[in-house]
Formats: structure tokens, sequence, C-alpha cells
């Protein structure tokens, strides 16, 4: 399953690129309309690369995903475990537009677990282009106040 959306917003390449990989409380900041708390937990860490558990509010599932930062406007991540899918990845570019930014994000996920999994997966392919674009435009568009 492939999701594409794109988008831009206000927040500068710099501060997208902050809000995708601060792992601190800052995180739960910026994405407080989508990131559970309660799910959100740094396993691991170090220069340029992060193990991060986290999941939605509102919804049951979580994910365990490698973020790594190769470059400035680059973010990628690789499932590790979830609760609903087998195996993904994801990758975002930043393009500098008009005072802020371009935001292209493609997710690749596979492998549903059970009913479950696949609903999931359907869902995200069929709402995530738009529903995702407008959580991470506002998102980003807030932290750049």
């Amino acid at each position: 399953m492939r999701v594409h959306f794109d988008f831009d917003t206000r927040a500068t390449p710099a501060q997208v690129r902050e809000a995708l990989t601060d792992t601190g409380a800052r995180r739960l900041e910026v994405w407080s309309r989508s990131l559970d708390p309660a799910k959100y937990e740094v396993l691991e860490e170090g220069e340029g690369w992060a193990v991060v558990r986290e999941g939605s509010a509102g919804v049951p599932f979580w994910v365990l995903l490698r973020y790594e930062w190769p470059t400035p406007d680059r973010v990628t991540w690789t499932l590790l475990d979830s609760d609903h899918c087998d195996r993904g990845t994801g990758e975002v570019r930043i393009t500098p537009r008009d005072g802020g930014s371009h935001v292209d994000v493609v997710i690749h996920h596979a492998g549903g677990r059970g009913l479950r999994g696949r609903a999931v997966l359907l869902a995200q392919r069929l709402l995530g282009p738009v529903a995702f674009a407008r959580g991470w435009r506002a998102a980003l568009d807030r932290m750049a106040g």
C-alpha cells in the first residue's frame, strides 16, 4: 500500500526538519493533535537517527519506527514493529518555497495483520492523502507561528 501526499506550509525547511526529528517533549507539542503521549516512547537515539514507539490519539494502534535524517532536506523511517502492519517505510522531502516549504511524503506499508490491520491500511490508502496532508500542514503552520 502506497500513500503519497504533498503540501505547502509556512514553516521553513529548518522548522519542518526540526518538527520531524526532535524526539523530545517538543515533539508532543508540535504533533499534539495526532500523537498520543501515552504511546510515545524514545527507545534509542543517536546522531541522525532515533527509534521511537508512537501512536495516534483516539485509536488503539501503535508503531515502532526507526527515523533517520541523512540530509537536511530528507527524513526517512523504517517500520520495525507494529500491532497492525508487518513492514513499511516512509520518506519526507523538504523543499524551500515562498518563505516556507513544500513537503512531499511517501509512505509504504504492507502486510496488514488480520482484518483489523487490513482495514487500517485500506483507510490510510483512501483517506490518508487528504487527512495526513491537512494534519501535517496544520501542525507545521502552528509551529511556524
